[in-house]
């Protein structure tokens, strides 16, 4: 036998004791041993270099699966037809018509990640846009205030293009806490559907598609909340899809069907009634836990001679999240009694969801300090969002000086002239100078 055959057996016999070797139990001790085994082959072959390729190749994807993982709906009380009915009654009026239609077919969709307006959500003007604003106010507030890891990029721009996975996790975040403060953080509801429909035809209730299928989950801890809505937040995202509506729906279970009308402080109010990108009442009960149209601070006592005073409920507390409203009257004045009151006006952080003359959208500063530091608050930028995709850039200053053209007596003069936005943002700063960069968007 040739020398070059007897070589080629002592390999084949080389590889047989290696072989021999990793079914006994060598390589438990982790792919550290593998790679020096390879280094070691005479033939510079690794006879390990599949396992190791196959172990890349399952890691990537699932990491990938992670985000489109769509884990089935399992458990909860099925939904009665007499909460059905009453679900349908508290928000459209009726339960034995159709729906808005919107209402069944607006998800909470993002805008494209890691670009400009990534920590945006999209959807077209509708009903739905007061709830949808809510919601990105406290995506905003997460991505901007929320405590970031080693590594989340510290500059503002960069925190306003999320990743995918951040956009994720400020939307689950979002929907936890508004819930859980509606629920007093201690309990709360959350609704998802299911293929089976728990309520059939009848005379007391219309079916919709969504709420007859609705199965309802209670929770006691935030974290429990915080991981089911993320083990399940493809629902709330998909488009077409329900998630604006399940997200309503769970905000009047953890708050009570009875307690949302008491505070609408009228038994034939409904929270669709008379507006066209949803009633004021939906952003009160998202950001302060009660649905209440009152916007001043506290509770004020209404009545005459005739009647006695009743009580009308305002904003109890400060929000983390405010409301500015402005919508001009007939006769060109503001309506002082729909204004909101300091709790609304002055947030712990410096974002406002804005309702100008019936359009809704956010405003808001990166500066956490905004609203504690009278300084910052003298000259600052803000930003404007809309759903629609609309986005400005403005700076506010407070600054009075009689010399500049921008002084308080000018300020009061221009200001039948100036745009609905800008009207807006005096109800908070009362004739401070607005300089827009580029130009200045209708509301």
């Amino acid at each position: 036998m040739s020398s070059r055959a007897l070589a080629g057996l002592s390999r084949v016999s080389w590889y047989s004791a290696m072989l021999m070797s990793t079914e006994s139990g060598e390589t438990s001790k982790g792919p550290k041993n593998s790679e020096k085994h390879n280094q070691d082959s005479p033939s510079g072959v690794s006879s390990h270099r599949t396992t190791k390729k196959d172990k890349e190749r399952v890691i990537y994807p699932r990491n990938a699966r992670v985000m489109s993982q769509r884990n089935p709906v399992i458990g909860g009380t099925p939904i009665t037809e007499e909460l059905a009915a009453e679900l349908r009654q508290v928000v459209f009026g009726c339960s034995v018509s159709a729906p808005k239609h919107e209402w069944l077919r607006t998800g909470l969709v993002f805008r494209d990640s890691d670009q400009e307006l990534g920590y945006g959500l999209k959807s077209p003007r509708n009903g739905t846009r007061g709830l949808l604003s809510v919601v990105q106010g406290h995506i905003i507030k997460h991505l901007l205030f929320e405590k970031r890891g080693k590594d989340q990029h510290p500059r503002p721009d960069m925190m306003l293009k999320p990743s995918r996975i951040r956009q994720i996790e400020a939307l689950w975040t979002a929907i936890a806490d508004i819930l859980w403060r509606i629920g007093e953080k201690s309990k709360c509801s959350v609704v998802l559907p299911q293929d089976l429909v728990h309520v059939p035809h009848s005379h007391k209730y219309l079916q919709d598609g969504i709420t007859e299928k609705l199965n309802i989950f209670e929770f006691t801890d935030l974290e429990d909340l915080q991981i089911f809505i993320k083990r399940h937040i493809y629902i709330f995202e998909d488009d077409p899809g329900p998630g604006a509506l399940l997200v309503l729906y769970s905000a009047i279970l953890t708050r009570g069907t009875h307690k949302v009308k008491t505070d609408m402080d009228n038994e034939k109010a409904f929270l669709m009634a008379g507006a066209e990108e949803g009633s004021h009442c939906i952003v009160t009960l998202l950001l302060t836990g009660r649905a209440t149209p009152y916007l001043h601070n506290g509770v004020v006592y209404v009545g005459d001679e005739d009647h006695y005073a009743m009580p009308q409920f305002g904003i109890l507390s400060r929000s983390e999240v405010g409301f500015l409203v402005w919508d001009e009257c007939p006769d060109g004045k503001v309506e002082e009694s729909r204004q909101p009151g300091s709790r609304l006006k002055t947030p712990s952080l410096p974002v406002w969801v804005s309702l100008c003359a019936g359009h809704y959208g956010v405003l808001f500063n990166t500066n956490r300090e905004l609203l504690r530091n009278y300084h910052a608050e003298r000259r600052f930028d803000l930003h404007y969002y809309t759903c629609g995709g609309s986005h400005s850039l403005l700076t506010v200053d407070t600054r009075y000086n009689e010399d500049e053209v921008c002084g308080k007596q000018a300020g009061r003069e221009d200001f039948s002239t100036a745009p609905p936005l800008e009207k807006l943002i005096h109800t908070k700063w009362e004739d401070a100078h607005v300089r827009w960069t580029g130009q200045a968007p209708v509301a």
